[in-house]
């Protein structure tokens, strides 16, 4: 995909975020002076803007600088925004590099029922394809039969191995297994698929427990990445979800789905400024492309409403 077009998504996939956000702010940038009233009401519109609590009171802080005291304009507030948001998406934007040595890398991709999770296994597995590198798919989502199935017809159409159990099967022997056969082939990247209902969450925290603990005792590194995938319709209960699955999960990086068509875009914002965790890809639509890293600078001025 080219830039052009991977920008073209973007915009289109943040549209509602940035609408959202300039109806919020639409009547509070046009008064004269910028007194702790105005600037209240600001902070408000910023947080029912899913950017959270935090971003909101330093955008509010920014803007009650004394250069601002005379009043400022849209553009002006929309600078400040995006210069904010760039600050909290910079540090965070990192494509997962795959530097495991042996091979593979075992990257671990949990999330909760209904996130869109498997269909990012099949989008995190396409971007590595583009990259040259082989790919292997292990179904350890064992709860659910229709995970199995659904990951077995993504693993065909890309064209790359997988290796999966029946329903209700050991997920650790599973991964046992694709570690061992992705090792003797050679392949780069695995990527496992984990069980994500939360309702029992000491029943999942001790599947996953297990699952590192065979991972461990082939290669002390492994899993080298845990990758929470994150529905961003949810809003702000995506945030909740973060706290859960680092505690359950030990998640080391984010990836965000389903940003496309949602006014919740914000909360991409609210979790990298809480949390500080990587955020790896960005998804914008339902094409088996439409899971990229992003650009800080260029999705702050998208999410701002600066970008053409």
């Amino acid at each position: 995909m080219s830039d052009t077009s991977w920008h073209k998504r973007l915009i289109g996939g943040f549209k509602k975020t940035s609408e959202r956000l300039t109806e919020n702010l639409t009547g509070l940038v046009t008064k004269s002076k910028l007194d702790a009233a105005a600037l209240d009401d600001i902070e408000e519109a910023l947080i029912v803007s899913d950017l959270g609590p935090a971003m909101a009171a330093r955008i509010r802080d920014r803007l009650g600088d004394a250069r601002y005291e005379r009043g400022i304009d849209e553009d002006g507030i929309r600078a400040v925004l995006a210069d904010e948001i760039e600050n909290a998406l910079g540090p965070v934007a990192k494509p997962l590099e795959v530097e495991a040595f042996p091979r593979p890398q075992v990257i671990l991709v949990v999330g909760v029922n209904g996130s869109g999770k498997t269909t990012t296994i099949a989008k995190l597995a396409n971007l590595f394809l583009e990259q040259d590198y082989g790919v292997m798919l292990a179904a350890g989502d064992t709860f659910r039969a229709a995970a199995i199935g659904q990951l077995k017809v993504w693993a065909e159409r890309l064209g790359v191995p997988i290796v999966s159990g029946p329903e209700g099967g050991d997920a650790a022997g599973i991964v046992f297994d694709a570690v061992k056969e992705a090792t003797a082939k050679g392949i780069d990247v695995l990527i496992v698929d984990t069980a994500g209902r939360l309702q029992n969450k000491s029943e999942l925290m001790d599947e996953l427990a297990k699952i590192r603990r065979v991972l461990g005792r082939i290669n002390p590194a492994s899993p080298h990445d845990v990758v929470l995938v994150l529905d961003a319709t949810t809003g702000q209960n995506a945030l909740s979800q973060i706290e859960v699955f680092k505690e359950v999960a030990g998640v080391t990086g984010l990836v965000m789905t389903k940003l496309d068509g949602t006014a919740r875009g914000g909360v991409l914002v609210a979790a990298a400024d809480r949390f500080g965790l990587p955020v790896h890809a960005i998804g914008v639509g339902e094409k088996i492309e439409d899971l990229r890293p992003f650009d800080a600078k260029e999705l702050a001025q998208i999410i701002a409403g600066n970008a053409a």
